[in-house]
């Protein structure tokens, strides 16, 4: 498989011994978060940490965002501690009480459900998460559009609305439009509920609706993401809310890694959609840190079973996940040491004791004991969804190319 290797990924292949290796490329990742920012000039661009929450990878991704979004206490105090000055939002469908008590301290916080809203105290600047009835046709992971944990239907968000003390759609302010006529007048944001949102009137400070927020879909492509976006645009105008929270979903290919998602016309449409005045953000993760990742090991042992070739690799899936939950075989390229490899179809396996524990099936290579098999895109979604303590195999080492 012929794709291009940077050349410290390859420095690092060429002392590897049988501890696997994780290289993260951030010069790289520097260089493609800058063309993404100037690609969305006018969107507030967020990192979704969940994809790759490593503290080197959110320091080079800190110049190029608007804020990072996390989904847990812990991620929270985590980017906190790292980057005292970012803006955060905080999702996720279930909050504790722990971390609902973040909620000051948060840029903008989101609310997935009337129960959350009871129990949120302020300050605090929420948006209220929807889930809206429209096709996902297509996408790899389906959030929305349908009955999901996440989110809420326009019930749920006339709930919040009465709640927060503002009509629900088809109510009518004075003038026969939605929302606080004071609000849409004055050119701010909606401005504060009564401090007893809460449901306990003991004085606490007010909790502020500023707008929608949306993760609908994964793994579309940007033609399809503007159709969403119009989509919750036309919802929270139809709120008289001003900032909409478009969330993350860009398609990526491990399929085919050379076909990106196109930022440039992602941009161009959603300048297209804004209106003067509104606030438009979105909430990247794997789409922007996915191709700075690469994951080395070392081939152990090639046998064939019944007719069939497999290479037994020094690392496995409880390093790198990401095959596993996706279903597909792993971008990778060979480096090899001996030059006496057998080529053909192959298998790639870690040394897990689970027959689940594959990387890519029947894929052509040569390869033989003691070469590198270095796997691309591996910077998202895999060291930190990945089960690392199974067996009490060694833990990778990690590298940065700065």
């Amino acid at each position: 498989m012929s794709m291009d290797i940077p050349s410290g990924v390859r420095q690092v292949a060429e002392s590897l011994d049988d501890v696997p290796a994780y290289v993260y490329d951030l010069a790289g990742l520097a260089r493609h978060a800058a063309a993404v920012r100037a690609a969305l000039a006018g969107t507030e661009l967020c990192y979704a940490v969940k994809a790759n929450p490593d503290p080197e990878v959110l320091r080079a991704l800190a110049p190029y965002a608007d804020g990072f979004e996390v989904s847990s206490g812990g991620e929270f105090e985590h980017v906190r501690a790292l980057l005292p000055d970012a803006r955060l939002s905080f999702g996720g469908p279930g909050k504790t009480g722990a971390e609902l008590a973040l909620a000051p301290s948060a840029h903008r916080w989101h609310v997935e459900s009337p129960a959350e809203l009871r129990r949120l105290r302020g300050p605090a600047d929420v948006l209220l998460r929807v889930n809206l009835d429209v096709p996902v046709t297509g996408a790899a992971l389906a959030m929305g559009g349908g009955a999901t944990p996440f989110g809420m239907d326009p019930d749920g968000v006339a709930e919040c609305l009465a709640l927060l003390g503002r009509p629900a759609p088809g109510d009518t302010a004075s003038d026969g439009l939605p929302g606080r006529r004071s609000d849409r007048l004055s050119g701010h944001p909606p401005g504060p509920v009564s401090p007893d949102v809460s449901g306990e009137p003991d004085g606490r400070e007010a909790l502020r609706l500023r707008g929608v927020h949306a993760h609908l879909a994964s793994g579309l492509a940007a033609p399809d993401l503007l159709i969403l976006a119009e989509a919750v645009l036309a919802y929270g105008r139809s709120l008289g809310l001003r900032e909409f929270n478009l969330g993350g979903g860009m398609a990526v290919s491990y399929t085919r890694p050379e076909e990106r998602f196109d930022w440039a016309a992602y941009g161009a449409g959603l300048r297209a959609l804004a209106r003067p005045g509104e606030t438009l953000r979105v909430e990247p993760g794997r789409a922007l840190t996915a191709y700075c990742g690469w994951y080395l090991t070392t081939v152990l042992d090639v046998k064939r079973v019944h007719g069939e070739r497999f290479a037994v690799l020094s690392g496995g899936t409880h390093h790198l996940r990401t095959p596993v939950t996706k279903g597909h075989d792993q971008p990778f390229a060979v480096l090899p040491r001996s030059g006496e490899g057998e080529d053909g179809p192959v298998t790639l396996v870690g040394r897990l004791c689970t027959p689940k524990d594959v990387f890519a099936r029947r894929v052509p290579a040569a390869l033989a004991v003691g070469d590198v098999v270095a796997f691309s895109m591996a910077g998202a979604y895999a060291w930190n969804i990945s089960h690392h303590d199974f067996l009490m195999h060694p833990k990778p080492e990690f590298h940065y190319l700065r």
